[in-house]
């Protein structure tokens, strides 16, 4: 029962004998980015060229029609499945991207936010591509199919690839892994350097496959505008 009308602000809520009110004065501390805690090092250098680079590389592809800031969709992108393919290097962690249900959610919305928007605002430049300029006359009609049928995979390709690419180097380490227990002293040592150029491999393999979506997914962009 409520004995005084200004009790409800007594600092009294605890959790272990520690009083927790008083933590929502450094609430507003967890909005404020990390770089202004942390003295600028060479990671942070290192990441924020990346991602400049990046935005040149996006705008460029993009053109001049573009919208302001709409390369920062597919930095986030890019970003997003950078991490996700390098969690998966380590022990014991679920790789998301090697399954089409992560990366087909990540590529049939794009694909048909691009299409939707490409339709309805630019129709007669979306019907222009489905003919390569100078193609004959006669072979039209097997270009609009052939250009259609490839416009449709396209989601399905970009999925198919990234999920492809992170099962088959995954389930190659598992498989050479298991042979480790039968194996001699020689064979085994020979197999852990295997390992290493194969997770070296992987490394490399994360960062090319997560380029290669997002400058996939610029590059259908940049088809609608």
């Amino acid at each position: 029962m409520m004995t005084n009308l200004f009790s409800v602000f007594d600092p009294t809520t605890n959790l272990f004998n520690l009083s927790l009110n008083w933590l929502s004065t450094f609430l507003g501390m967890l909005i404020i980015p990390y770089m202004f805690w942390l003295l600028p090092n060479r990671f942070t250098f290192l990441w924020i060229n990346v991602l400049t680079t990046l935005h040149k590389e996006f705008k460029t592809l993009l053109g001049t029609s573009s919208f302001q800031g709409s390369t920062f969709i597919f930095i986030n992108l890019f970003s997003m499945i950078l991490f996700n393919n390098f969690l998966g290097l380590f022990p014991y962690i679920f790789t998301s991207t090697s399954h089409l249900t992560m990366t087909l959610t990540l590529a049939l919305p794009l694909w048909l936010s691009f299409m939707i928007y490409g339709w309805i605002n630019h129709t007669k430049h979306m019907f222009a591509h489905l003919v390569p300029q100078g193609t004959p006359p006669v072979l039209m009609p097997f270009m609009v199919c052939i250009e259609t049928i490839s416009n449709i995979i396209r989601p399905g390709t970009l999925a198919v690839r990234l999920a492809a690419n992170m099962i088959a180097g995954h389930l190659l380490l598992t498989l050479l892994g298991n042979t480790g227990p039968s194996c001699t002293m020689s064979i085994f040592s020979l197999l852990i350097i295997g390992q290493l150029l194969l997770l070296t491999l992987e490394s490399a393999v994360a960062i090319i496959q997560s380029y290669v979506f997002a400058i996939l997914s610029t590059l259908y962009s940049s088809e609608v505008n």
